[in-house]
Parts: structure tokens; C-alpha cells; sequence
């Protein structure tokens, strides 16, 4: 018998080292042993041997293991463009998401950050076990009423390289990722923020009356998934109430990923753990963290364009796109067309002249282009380019204006109609309104899901791009000449995304706090918008600007003042998903390894999670011509509308496709009462196209509540 866990691993691992023979000492299991889990696994991590490893797997009590992994990241406005504001919706209603705990696994944080700032805020909850822990340049005092709690971890780093040094072994941010996630989701009101005068204004996060714990398990030296699930185990013994996390591991099977089985325990636990969908678009199947129990976040753009004007002598102002962060001098100077820019040499003769660019089109033609005249340090530069990449050049580190095709035909026609030509640059412009948005950007990776192909990812999307937030002071954030530091910076990302997700769940927390993650996953979902500022639907960049599938975007862009009020939501226990493993074959060990226990019941299978989404797979590659078949869904959706309500659903024509809703109606007398419907997809046993999809909408006859879910049928083999 032993006293707990931590005693019979380590027994375990004493007995494994003296009969493999490749230690002699047992009392060397303690350094073998990296870290005890209590939630996210019945289990342990450790450094073996082959031989250990076989070994071990002989012990009593064994079930999985499973190699330790390298985890990759997916590197103020937006709460204005996501509709919040402090007079109605989501923001007054949660009291600012008060009083919520967002925990963040990530790079660290800097405390001094204005972002931190606990003015006004209410004594930390005394719900919370979580600790403010001292460490390298990092002293607890740093701790307050906003940020509750840091701590780190990187035994599973070092276990990897005994040799290795960690340059700052505390909480303190060395890469500037965590401070930005962690204010996007929860940063506090500070005014006059900007990235060198572009983006000015006061900034703030998603809920910015939730507090703050961040657990530092990503470094520069490395990320393993050992120290990121014991992040993740002290998170839900800390008390967080949301788990945002903007990394990921690729092509990785359910019962293999460290970070879907600890997230596992965290929804036992009734924790909303948001993740991001990764940055490999635009080719399909690329998401990780396509995991159903979690909610999966795509990037998109905001209504915010960062630019410069070129002001030509004949008076003509153009603007482009640019985020030069230097100072640039407002005088005129020559103007001259190097049409490809692709002669070094002739360049390189250039001296006191702008230099204007025609980007051919071809593939890394816009990339030789930029370093061409980066190498020969002309003056300025103007590119006139219609790459969807653009995004990827504009914080330049020279003075770089970005044009599109029909405003750079304006610019070439006056330099070849005048003898003279000359121009000015004013940069650090910033634009609103910018139409049409938001966006698909073309980094977002897409669905369906490697792990779990049967369940529609990614769930929703948020601003990623060009997103404003606390930076530590001493990391350079731009270069022209020399590093330039600064408070705030601009990133990009489904990293940013992600804690835009993590922040409105937090508000929905705060006026919900009994609802399960699924219950708030759902209201995200089936509230989100489809339909752009302009009216039409949202545009796909990685698309070539179609509209953008659900395998890109999810269900929609994010609407957290909407999500308040769903009218009906998808709920799912942790049974659901225990009867989700079973129908998908999964075996009873590899069961065990993400619920944690042995007594899983298994009595009704099911590869038809509730989920606000639906997706079928028409890709029988055998199938005769013209021959068809239905696949069936079956959903329960909850009233969580004050009353009694009837709805009645309605399908987009999908082509080629016939939906059927069974019944087309619902009607609720009381508040949480529960109804099931049916939906048919019928079609072509091989699809015609890659995707098709459409949406099913219920709504009800006070028109109050429009319930929207994407449904998707696609011909693509994903996973296994």
C-alpha cells in the first residue's frame, strides 16, 4: 500500500531501473522522475530508457505512454469592432467579466505592463489556491488583484538537456507572446497606447475586470508537452475558470495528444479551455487542436488598416498599406519606375529617389522584390502588388508603402507623363471602417479536424490580425538601423485570435457561471455572424476572396454581445464525449488514457456528438455513377430563453445537396426545457466538389433569437 500517487510512481520506477540492469542505484527513480500529475493524468512523466519503457510497460497498473513532444506557438481595437461597449450587451451585463479567472498557458508575462494595472478591482476571489511564485528577475510582490497568479515550469525542458541554461528560470516574458496574449484576453484600460503612433487610442482587453494567471511552460530555450499538461494540472488545482492556449501539436491522434487528454480533465472539471487552430493555411486538414471538447479558433481581419499616403507633386494623394515604424521626413524627393526591381545593380545606383516596384505575380516574386531593395538602401520604396501576402512585408524595416494594382497604374502613369516627377511619404496612418471585413486571413489553418474528422473544425473566428497589446519594454518589436522598443506591438496570428475567444468566454461566464463549456461554446457558435460589414457574405483571403466554408471560419466571426442572449444552446456532458470515443473505435486502453478511469460506459456508442456544427464525408471513391446516400444527424438543443418559444428551422439550398429538418418545428413552453430534432444530408455518394455547406437556422416566431449551424459536405479524406 502506498500513501499516495507520487510514492507508488516512484516505487514503480525504482523497481523498472534495477530490472532493466541500466541503473544499479534504484534511489536514481528520483531523478528520472520529472513531474506527478493529480488531473490531467493518472500518471507520471520521466526520463527512461528503451529498456526501462518496455519494462514499465509489464508493471502493474500501466496503461499508455506516450513520447514527450515539442509544442509549436501560433504566433485595441478589436473590442470596438467586435461590438463591445461600455453602455449595453456584453460588457455592462458581466460587470467587465469581474471576477473570472483566465488562466494562460504561455511564454511568461511582464507584470509592470499598464496592462496589469489592478485600479478599481475588487479583492482577488477567495475561491483561488494559486500562487504568485519568485524566480529569476521575478519576485511574488509583482502579483495583484489582476494578475493573481504565476507560476512555471520546466522540468520536462531540462530533462530533455541536462546541460542546458535557462536564461530567465521565473515567470518574467522573454519573448513578449504571453504578455500579448494575456492583456488581449484580460487586459486592463490604458490610454494612449500605440504601436509607434500607428493603432493610437486606449487599449484594453475582452473582459477587462477578469484576472489573470499565467503559467509559464513555453520558453525560448524550447516547449514540451510534459511541462505544458502539468501547467495545465496546477491550472485546474488553482481554480481557473477559463484555459486559453494559443499553441498546438500537428497530427496527432485523441488519445496521443498530451494536450487533448489534460483538456479532457479540465471540461470534467467544468473549465472553458479555448485554443487556436494554428497558422498553416490555406491547404485543408492543416488544424491542430481539432479536439470536441474544446473550441477550436480560426483568425480573421479587423475593420483597420495600418497605411502611409504618397502625396505626388500634382497634388494626388494615394493611400497604401504600410507600418513603417521609423520617423521619415515629410520632403518631396524624385520619383523614378523600376518596373520588376529585379536589376541589383541598377538599384544599388539609385540614391535620394523613391523607387517604385511592379510585383510580376509570380510566386516569392514580392519577397525578392522587398530584399532587392532592402540590399541596395534606396530611400523609400513603393510596391505595387495584388499578393494576398501583403500582410507578411508592411512592418518593414525601411520606408515601404504597399500599393494595389489600379492606384500604382495612377502612380506609373504620372511618372512617365512628367519630366520631373516627385513624391512625399506620411506614415502612420491608421484607417477605420475598412470594407469589405472581417476577413479569413490566409494563415488560418483549415479543417476538417486530423483527430477527429466527424466533428466540424475549427468553431469560430476572431481578430488575429494586426492586434494591439502589452509588449515588454526590453524586446525589440521593430528595426530600422537599430532595434526599436516599445509598450504595445502589433502581432498577427491565430495566437491572437484564440485569446479574443478566451476573453468573451469569460464575460459569458460572469453572467452564466453554472453553464458547462459546451453551453457556452454553443452560444459563441450559433451566434456568430456570417455576413461581412458590407452586407455580403465574408470572404475567404486564402480563397481567392470566395466566400469563406466553415472548414475555414468555423461557424462565424465571433459576437459577443449576441452570445448573451442564444435562445437555444447545444449542451454535451463528459458522458457525450466518453460516448463519442466509443464510436469511434477507439479502444478501452486508449478510453483510459483520456478519461482516467476504468469504468467507461460504453453502452451507446455514438459518432454523433450534439454539436452546434454538422459535417458529412461524401468521398466513396468506388461508388457507382449517380448513386446516393443520406447521412443522419440527431441534436437536442436546451431553452435557455426566459419563456415559452416556437421555432421553426430553415436551410440554405445547398446544390446538389437535399436537407431535411424532422420536425421543422420546436416549441418550448418553459425555460430549459429540452427538444430533438433530426437532420438528413442526401447526395452523390462521391461529391462533385471538394465542399459544399450551408446553414441551418432556427429562429423564433418573435424573431428575438436566430439559432445558426453551418453544415458541410465534403469529398476530403482526413486522418487515418
Amino acid at each position: 500500500a502506498f500513501s499516495n500517487q507520487h510514492t507508488w510512481y516512484l516505487a514503480t520506477l525504482s523497481s523498472v531501473s534495477a530490472k532493466s540492469k541500466a541503473e544499479t542505484n534504484p534511489t536514481i527513480s528520483f531523478s528520472k522522475l520529472i513531474y506527478t500529475y493529480n488531473h490531467v493524468i493518472q500518471g507520471f512523466s520521466a526520463s527512461l530508457t528503451p529498456a526501462e519503457l518496455e519494462s514499465l510497460k509489464n508493471s502493474p497498473g500501466y496503461v499508455s505512454s506516450v513520447k514527450d513532444r515539442v509544442v509549436k506557438v501560433d504566433t485595441t481595437h478589436s473590442f470596438e469592432f467586435l461590438g463591445l461597449n461600455s453602455g449595453t450587451g456584453a460588457w455592462p451585463v458581466s460587470s467587465f467579466g469581474k471576477d473570472v479567472i483566465v488562466g494562460v498557458i504561455d511564454t511568461g508575462v511582464w507584470p509592470e505592463s499598464e496592462s496589469f494595472n489592478d485600479d478599481g478591482m475588487s479583492d482577488v476571489p477567495s475561491r483561488w489556491k494559486g500562487e504568485c511564485e519568485s524566480g529569476t528577475q521575478f519576485n511574488s510582490s509583482l502579483c495583484n488583484k489582476k494578475l493573481i497568479g504565476a507560476r512555471f515550469f520546466n522540468k520536462g525542458l531540462i530533462a530533455h538537456n541536462s546541460n542546458i541554461t535557462i536564461s530567465m528560470n521565473s515567470t518574467r516574458d522573454t519573448e513578449g507572446h504571453g504578455t500579448h496574449t494575456s492583456t488581449t484576453v484580460a487586459g486592463t484600460y490604458v490610454k494612449d497606447a500605440s504601436y509607434f503612433g500607428y493603432a493610437p487610442g486606449t487599449a484594453r482587453g475582452m473582459a477587462p475586470m477578469a484576472r489573470v494567471a499565467m503559467y509559464k511552460a513555453l520558453w525560448e530555450e524550447g516547449a514540451y508537452t510534459t511541462d505544458i499538461i502539468a501547467a495545465i494540472d496546477q491550472a485546474i488545482t488553482d481554480g481557473v475558470d477559463v484555459l486559453s492556449m494559443s499553441l498546438g501539436l500537428d497530427g496527432v491522434d485523441l488519445y496521443e495528444d498530451p494536450i487533448a487528454i489534460a483538456t479532457f480533465a479540465a471540461i470534467e472539471k467544468n473549465i472553458f479551455v479555448s485554443t487556436s487552430a494554428g497558422n498553416e493555411g490555406p491547404d485543408v486538414g492543416t488544424l491542430h487542436n481539432g479536439t470536441p471538447w474544446v473550441i477550436t479558433v480560426a483568425a480573421g481581419t479587423m475593420d483597420r488598416d495600418f497605411g502611409a499616403t504618397l502625396i505626388l507633386s500634382n497634388k494626388v494623394s494615394i493611400n497604401g498599406l504600410a507600418q513603417y515604424p521609423g520617423n521619415f521626413t515629410s520632403t518631396e524627393f524624385p520619383i523614378v519606375f523600376m518596373d520588376t526591381c529585379s536589376n541589383k545593380t541598377e538599384l544599388s545606383k539609385i540614391k535620394q529617389k523613391i523607387i517604385v516596384c511592379q510585383d510580376p505575380g509570380k510566386e516569392d516574386s514580392l519577397d525578392d522584390q522587398f530584399n532587392n531593395i532592402q540590399a541596395a538602401g534606396n530611400i523609400a520604396a513603393v510596391f505595387i502588388t495584388n499578393s494576398s501576402s501583403v500582410d507578411v512585408f508592411v512592418q518593414s524595416p525601411f520606408p515601404a508603402i504597399f500599393l494595389v494594382q489600379k492606384d500604382g497604374d495612377t502612380v506609373v502613369d504620372f511618372i512617365k507623363s512628367n519630366t520631373d516627377p516627385k513624391a512625399s511619404i506620411v506614415f502612420k496612418k491608421t484607417i477605420l471602417g475598412i470594407k469589405p471585413s472581417p476577413r479569413v486571413t490566409s494563415y488560418t489553418s483549415r479543417g476538417p479536424s486530423y483527430s477527429c474528422p466527424l466533428v466540424l473544425k475549427p468553431d469560430i473566428m476572431a481578430p488575429g490580425d494586426s492586434v494591439l497589446a502589452a509588449w515588454p519594454p526590453n524586446i525589440a518589436a521593430a528595426r530600422v538601423n537599430q532595434d526599436l522598443f516599445t509598450n504595445f506591438n502589433l502581432l498577427s496570428g491565430t495566437s491572437m485570435a484564440c485569446p479574443h475567444v478566451s476573453g468573451i468566454a469569460a464575460l459569458l461566464k460572469a453572467v452564466y457561471p453554472n453553464w458547462s463549456p459546451a453551453a457556452i461554446r454553443s452560444a459563441l457558435m450559433t451566434t456568430s455572424d456570417q455576413i461581412d460589414n458590407t452586407g455580403s457574405p465574408i470572404k475567404d483571403i486564402g480563397g481567392n476572396l470566395r466566400p469563406a466554408d466553415p472548414l475555414a471560419m468555423g461557424a462565424g466571426h465571433v459576437n459577443p454581445n449576441k452570445a448573451l442572449n442564444p435562445g437555444l444552446i447545444y449542451d454535451a456532458t463528459v458522458q457525450d464525449y466518453v460516448d463519442l470515443l466509443c464510436g469511434l473505435n477507439f479502444t478501452q486502453q486508449q478510453i483510459k488514457t483520456i478519461t482516467k478511469t476504468s469504468s467507461n460506459n460504453c453502452s451507446n456508442p455514438s459518432l454523433d456528438l450534439n454539436y452546434p456544427s454538422f459535417i458529412a464525408f461524401f468521398n466513396d471513391t468506388g461508388a457507382k455513377p449517380n448513386s446516393t446516400t443520406v447521412v443522419e444527424f440527431g441534436r437536442t438543443v436546451t431553452n435557455v430563453g426566459d419563456g415559452s418559444f416556437t421555432y421553426k428551422a430553415n436551410v440554405t439550398p445547398i446544390n446538389g445537396l437535399k436537407v431535411t429538418v424532422e420536425p421543422d418545428t420546436l416549441v418550448f413552453k418553459t425555460k430549459y426545457e429540452k427538444k430533438s430534432y433530426k437532420l438528413s444530408i442526401e447526395g452523390p455518394k462521391q461529391l462533385h466538389k471538394p465542399v459544399l455547406f450551408g446553414y441551418l437556422t432556427w429562429e423564433d416566431s418573435g424573431k428575438e433569437h436566430v439559432v445558426t449551424s453551418p453544415i458541410v459536405a465534403t469529398r476530403y479524406k482526413i486522418g487515418k
